[in-house]
């Protein structure tokens, strides 16, 4: 019987490559494992920064929501406040200030005229423009009342506004109308506001102020700018 005899070399040869081969692929599973976690690690960073940037964003936006909500009449009543840098980014609410007030004085012979008509202080009809319509003249409600004082069709067709738009006829028809109800309601110019605002009769059926929050925060708005208008025109009277 005749027995192959195996070179040694050739079986230890084969034995160093089987064992470079095992080796080779443990070190190929570690290296891919460990790309793998620093994959995940960075999948991970990168999910916690957007997640972080995206929680900063809605925190502001709600901010800046909340902010804009509580100091609507500051915004509004820019006239009052000192103007922002030019280089500041609130520089628009100085433009809108500038331009209110040219709007302001080219209105405020109507205001006097109609205020000394029916003896109503124009600092007050001042404030009511302010809080219905911002002084402008094209506004329209949501209810469908128009113009600077904001007048329902209804109203100024009763008071003989033929243009409701045009602002000596809409501050003309809206002072006698704010008059009626200062007499209507025994010189209370509050419950006066407040049916300006709500409606006389809803006033007389809760014999006072309406307990709706919209009236009341009317009403406030109103007297805050009533205030700030007769500070304003005192110290113009000063300067004459």
């Amino acid at each position: 019987m005749t027995h192959s005899i195996r070179n040694p070399i050739v079986l230890n040869s084969s034995c160093c490559k089987s064992a470079s081969l095992k080796l080779r692929s443990k070190m190929d599973k570690k290296i891919n494992i460990q790309i793998l976690f620093v994959e995940v690690i960075r999948f991970f960073f990168i999910f916690i920064m957007i997640l972080g940037v995206s929680l900063v964003s809605i925190h502001n936006g709600n901010k800046d929501a909340h902010l804009t909500d509580n100091t609507q009449d500051v915004l509004q009543n820019a006239d009052f406040q000192i103007l922002p840098d030019k280089n500041s980014t609130t520089s628009f609410c100085g433009l809108r200030s500038k331009f209110r007030r040219k709007k302001e004085r080219l209105f405020h012979p109507f205001i006097l005229q109609a205020a000394s008509r029916h003896d109503i202080d124009p600092a007050l009809i001042k404030a009511i423009i302010m809080a219905e319509s911002g002084y402008n003249p094209n506004a329209i409600s949501k209810r469908g009342a128009k113009g600077l004082m904001q007048l329902m069709p209804s109203t100024a067709e009763a008071l003989g506004v033929e243009d409701v738009f045009n602002p000596e006829q809409n501050i003309s028809g809206g002072v006698r109308y704010f008059k009626r109800l200062v007499n209507r309601f025994d010189g209370d110019v509050k419950l006066a506001l407040a049916a300006y605002n709500a409606g006389s009769k809803i006033v007389r059926h809760y014999q006072g102020v309406p307990p709706f929050k919209s009236t009341h925060y009317y009403i406030k708005k109103v007297f805050k700018y009533y205030e700030l208008y007769k500070s304003q025109m005192t110290e113009n009277m000063k300067k004459i």
